[in-house]
């Protein structure tokens, strides 16, 4: 038994050795150095140092990737974020298994100039902060390798230095007059990456189905990556695997180690079909055999066909399918763009758990995670080069907008998600440039659809907002902002209408508001009533302000999670009315960090999400799954919302959002009756209660039936009947405390003590002594200078040993101090 197990314990390790052999790639997370500034070349980054010697500073920080040099200073209130160079270094250990093979780093995306280092060797730059690229490290490591000395200084690993660069450059896309900011970092994963001589630099699969799914067919490309221009002969073989794992089709052939190849198509009868409600892939395993070694890449791919209708609806595999959809930015609390694969995952689960169908990527390509996991979650895609604002550059500017197009369909080209490449976003916004020449856009546009169709002619091309280039794509989505730029929410319907029948195939993608979390309203239509329906809902120069302009909601509205709860709520009863819509998107699911709105409640941040930035749900995400979903859900307005008030004795409404066919409401345990849902009942579906409030707390419960399923939600508030004069105190006290983390809470309360429950002040968070403000994350409990909501602000610190202070200011009040 003794022998026997060793056998197959040696057998093991031979079958594990011999698949690491196929080729090997490791995350490169651990391990690395930062410096948030420029360094004189790239000596200073290796040159030997001794402790406490001059050559020690400038000091580096240890940090692990993905990093982004703009994690905290994105969002800080009191300054504009870093844009310049920053370093990256560390020391690898290279083993590359392969006799004669390729040694390369493989960057997922980093911004937004890239220059690689081996020792002070520049191996390669790369422009473009969101597409994939790769560093080809083999021959500085082995010219750094042959060095005696030098590999005795670094103990046998090889240092390689990288310089990222998010400087202003008008000559680049995407323009800093974005709605977003430009990050800086190796913010996306790098990996070391080891290949044969010979491998694959591209596998092209397109899997095709008729409309009828009867048959299927797979035809592949491939293309080589030789850089050593070997010659001899390669063995290439095809498998198709089912989604289960089992072997369907195999193709062998013999083939030349140059060029690019077409296999001939891969034929199966009744594929299992790719939606978003089964989202069944296949697999594709792709191998090269030379006498270098063996290389294999597995594809996913899924059979689905897809048309919009001309003057009509959008059909997924011959039927009609209302693409119900968001956006996404690459942008998290803490981090920013340095989102780990567990945080990308977790937003696009919330996301479908919310009842998404279809996203479009804005306004850049995103990590290859994103498209993988639309791909297995059943999630359309709408995805774009960053040819956002400004204008249009030069000869510089054109490339890179070329070469990053060519790139973004060559990586995501195999993913069954995509549907639409987008060409650009708001290309009607000037600014960059002395001249604005509409005509030389659209001559520019045209080359980029073209372009676009020769890569992938199986799918549409797109753009969002410019008029001008609207003949030219294949799928076209105006500004169409009803109740937040322009107009009235009630004037959506009307206003799609129009600008459907303006072209041939129309999506509707952004729209939505603003809302600061944690801010409810009793009445948020009061300050809109100076807003007159205008038979137009078009987002305009000067409309994202909160200065002058025309009465709108986005600057005269009180930003509450009300108002974009009912803005939300006609939008999707309405789209259930509207046979002839292909679907629209909501802008966006998650707030994001930007530049252009520093004086939004939460400074630098774009608060039109769903969910806040650390992916905490509003109240909108629940209006949205109660029209999406199908899993019986119920939520009760105001779970954030814990003071309400009114008159003694008034009526106050109370909603539910649930997608179940009836509910009851339950108010300090007395039943106030069994409502029926109706999607045409505005607000909330008919699923609200008129309820008289008298001062005191009060537990409100719904009971909420779909079928034989039954769910329930509770919350409990106190009713306010005290009025309210001007604030004149500020209270700071201490509300909870876990694990060392310690919540605050700051109220504003007038000259008798009464707390001003409307107020939207503005105050600031410090701190003194052995501790940390948990802020910088932009968020409206995570930010040091914030508004108020109602009357209310929270900040969490994080304590040390010793004593530690909180300070809190808002205007002229007099300043509010707390000893923890």
């Amino acid at each position: 038994m003794k022998n026997r197990t060793g056998f197959i314990g040696l057998l093991l390790l031979l079958i594990t050795a011999l698949q690491g052999l196929a080729q090997q790639s490791v995350r490169l997370n651990d391990h690395w150095q930062f410096l948030k500034q420029d360094l004189g070349g790239v000596w200073e980054a290796v040159r030997p140092v001794k402790e406490g010697n001059p050559e020690s500073v400038p000091l580096w920080t240890n940090i692990t990737l993905p990093h982004c040099v703009n994690a905290r200073d994105a969002v800080d209130p009191d300054e504009n974020y870093y844009q310049g160079p920053a370093w990256y270094r560390t020391q690898l250990a290279i083993n590359n298994p392969y006799a004669n093979g390729r040694t390369l780093l493989h960057f997922e995306g980093a911004g937004q100039k890239t220059e690689v280092y081996v020792y002070t060797t520049r191996v390669t730059t790369h422009v473009g902060g969101y597409d994939e690229w790769t560093a080809d490290i083999t021959d500085a490591v082995n010219a750094f390798l042959k060095q005696d000395s030098l590999v005795k200084q670094f103990k046998g690993k090889v240092p390689v230095s990288i310089r990222c660069d998010n400087s202003r450059d008008l000559e680049m896309i995407p323009s800093d007059l974005s709605d977003f900011n430009l990050y800086g970092g190796l913010y996306r994963y790098l990996n070391l990456v080891y290949v044969p001589a010979v491998s694959l630099d591209k596998v092209f699969a397109e899997a095709v189905t008729g409309k009828d799914g009867r048959s299927g067919t797979v035809n592949v490309r491939t293309r080589l990556y030789n850089p050593a221009a070997i010659t001899g002969e390669a063995e290439m073989t095809l498998q198709l695997l089912d989604p289960g794992g089992k072997e369907i089709k195999k193709v062998v052939k013999k083939r030349p180690v140059n060029g690019e190849y077409r296999f001939e198509s891969l034929n199966l009868g009744r594929p299992q079909l790719w939606s978003p409600e089964a989202p069944v892939l296949y697999t594709l395993v792709t191998t090269i055999r030379t006498a270098g070694g063996t290389y294999e890449e597995r594809t996913k791919i899924g059979f689905r066909s897809f048309e919009f209708v001309k003057h009509g609806p959008f059909l997924l595999n011959g039927k009609r399918l209302l693409l119900r959809g968001t956006h996404r930015h690459e942008d998290h609390a803490g981090v920013a763009a340095a989102m780990t694969e567990e945080m990308m995952r977790a937003e696009m689960i919330s996301m479908k758990e919310m009842g998404v169908n279809f996203i479009r990527l804005g306004h850049y390509q995103q990590s290859r995670i994103i498209l993988n996991l639309c791909d297995s979650l059943g999630i359309l895609v709408w995805e774009e080069i960053p040819w956002c604002r400004g204008g249009l550059g030069g000869d510089v500017y054109k490339e890179q907008a070329r070469r990053m197009l060519t790139h973004m369909i060559e990586q995501h080209y195999n993913h069954p998600s995509v549907i639409i490449w987008g060409l650009g976003n708001e290309n009607d916004w000037p600014g960059d440039f002395p001249t604005f020449d509409k005509e030389k856009i659209r001559q520019f546009m045209k080359e980029l659809n073209d372009l676009s169709h020769r890569l992938d002619p199986s799918r549409k091309t797109a753009i969002r907002r410019c008029d001008f280039c609207s003949d030219i794509v294949d799928v076209y989505s105006p500004s169409i902002w009803a109740g937040w730029y322009r107009g009235i929410y009630t004037e959506y319907k009307e206003v799609t209408q129009a600008e459907f029948d303006k072209v041939d195939h129309f999506l509707h993608v952004e729209w939505g508001g603003d809302s600061h979390a944690g801010r409810h309203s009793e009445n948020p239509d009061k300050s809109l009533q100076n807003i007159k329906a205008t038979g137009a809902a078009d987002e305009r120069s000067g409309d994202a302000s909160l200065y002058g302009g025309a009465a709108r909601a986005s600057k005269d509205g009180d930003w509450s999670e009300t108002y974009l709860c009912n803005l939300v709520d006609w939008h999707l009863k309405e789209q259930e009315t509207m046979p002839w819509l292909t679907g629209t998107a909501q802008w966006p699911f998650k707030d994001f960090s930007t530049p252009v709105r520093p004086d939004n409640p939460v400074p630098y941040m774009n608060q039109k999400g769903v969910v806040e930035r650390n992916l905490t749900k509003k109240e909108a995400y629940y209006v949205f799954q109660s029209y999406w979903t199908t899993k019986p859900m119920a939520h009760i307005y105001g779970h954030s919302w814990p003071v309400r008030w009114g008159n003694e004795g008034e009526e106050k409404m109370i909603k539910v959002y649930s997608n179940c066919d009836m509910a009851e409401l339950f108010v300090n345990g007395q039943s106030l009756g069994v409502k029926k849902r109706n999607s045409q009942d505005f607000p909330a579906a008919g699923l609200r209660w008129n309820v008289p409030l008298k001062k005191g707390q009060y537990e409100v419960k719904v009971v909420a039936k779909k079928g034989k399923e039954t769910v329930t939600d509770t919350i409990r508030f106190e009713y306010q009947t005290e009025k309210w004069t001007k604030p004149a105190q500020l209270e700071l006290k201490k509300i909870k405390e876990e694990n060392g983390i310690v919540t605050l809470q700051a109220q504003l309360l007038d000259d008798k003590g009464v707390r001003c429950l409307d107020a939207t002040d503005w105050i600031r968070f410090g701190l003194t002594g052995d501790g940390r403000l948990l802020d910088d994350l932009g968020t409206s409990s995570g930010s040091r200078y914030v508004q108020f909501y109602n009357g209310r602000a929270l900040i969490s610190v994080e304590k040390g040993k010793e004593r530690v202070v909180v300070s809190a200011r808002s205007g002229k009040l007099p300043m509010a101090f707390l000893d923890l």
